[in-house]
């Protein structure tokens, strides 16, 4: 693995990840948007989409669902079919001939599901039968949590198996990585905190029994894609979905590193509470638990952003709702103009309003 840089850097300097050379450090985060077609399969307004934000150091794409087990929202993209893995095509083949890099982000969300999203109407399942609280959008509206099916121990080797022919369409599909979603309340972080996870087998309890699944499902993952091509995401502190921990630094200590024995590209940590805001957490603690790069996220701006990177606490940032408004982000940050205010009101589910409208800096517009 490449050793983080020790020389000044700023947001705006390249970084070497193996054989992946980023043109800069401003990272497009993985974002939910649910404007995939039918059969969950990337459609032409999704290939515009990512093709005006390739001026990014690397795009992280929206979760995409490993199995149909792992579906939690309505036009979700999948990388589990050969339609999928073709519509995928068309959005990696464009963000590469703009000079663009992309993973794709692998994502199973575990209870967070709905029996009217489930093939056959079952029940969704997690690491244990705990419903959460709140409700979730499906097609015909919101509907409450249901309590969810505790996986069997007989069932992770299949699970593990998604993942491991979810990241081998990836490459059929043409990304240059991928990124396990192991965040924000959904499967593998519903295992790796002890608010979702009271299993007794060797899959729960105690924070190493917690993280197994993870780090199973990162060594084939790993051994699909090789070196720096699979980056790992967490939330410490994040309480999206109902989540809990009762000591967050500790278990994400040991998590990053576990992790450590993977050469992987990055570890992807959104730090505090998406929710409240909060941020309670040593995130330099954290980071130096694990050996490789470091990329920072949640309400991160410019100058917080490249104050991380000078002051070597992150060494990449991912930017959200910065990146939903502004497709030209980097140029912008570059030439210190304005910037296009995000549309909450667009961010889920609908047409190009929202999604492929907002304006891009030209010689007549900024």
């Amino acid at each position: 693995m490449t050793s983080p840089s020790t020389n000044p850097i700023s947001l705006f300097s390249p970084i070497k990840i193996g054989g992946l050379e980023l043109s800069n450090r401003i990272i497009m985060a993985p974002l939910t948007r649910n404007r995939a077609g039918e059969g969950n399969v990337p459609q032409a307004i999704n290939v515009d989409y990512y093709r005006q934000r390739s001026g990014a150091g690397l795009i992280i794409s929206e979760g995409s669902q490993i199995s149909p087990q792992g579906l939690g929202y309505p036009g979700t993209p999948g990388i589990y079919s050969d339609a999928q893995v073709v519509g995928w095509q068309q959005v990696t083949e464009a963000v590469h001939k703009v000079g663009g890099l992309i993973f794709l982000q692998l994502w199973h969300v575990g209870r967070i599901s709905h029996t009217s999203l489930q093939l056959n109407g079952e029940l969704p399942v997690g690491p244990s039968a705990l419903k959460p609280n709140g409700q979730i959008f499906t097609y015909t509206g919101l509907q409450d949590f249901e309590m969810p099916r505790a996986l069997s121990t007989d069932e992770m080797p299949g699970i593990i198996a998604d993942y491991a022919n979810a990241a081998k369409n990836a490459k059929l599909a043409g990304f240059d990585g991928v990124e396990i979603h192991a965040a924000n309340g959904y499967l593998i972080d519903q295992f790796l905190r002890d608010g979702t996870n009271r299993r007794t087998d060797q899959y729960g309890g105690i924070i190493e029994n917690r993280m197994r699944l993870l780090l199973e499902i990162t060594e084939q993952v790993v051994s699909v894609w090789g070196e720096n091509r699979v980056g790992v995401r967490l939330s410490p502190e994040n309480s999206f979905n109902d989540m809990h921990e009762s000591n967050p630094q500790k278990t994400f200590n040991a998590v990053a590193e576990q992790l450590s024995a993977f050469p992987l590209a990055y570890l992807h940590v959104l730090e505090g509470d998406m929710m409240t805001g909060e941020r309670n957490l040593d995130y330099v603690q954290l980071r130096n638990c694990f050996n490789g790069y470091y990329m920072a996220n949640n309400g991160y701006d410019f100058e917080s952003a490249n104050a991380a990177i000078v002051e070597n606490r992150a060494d990449m940032v991912a930017f959200g709702k910065l990146f939903i408004a502004n497709p030209d982000l980097p140029y912008r940050f570059a030439q210190k103009l304005p910037l296009n205010t995000p549309d909450s009101a667009t961010f889920y589910g609908g047409d190009e309003k929202g999604y492929t409208d907002y304006p891009a800096c030209d010689e007549e517009f900024c």
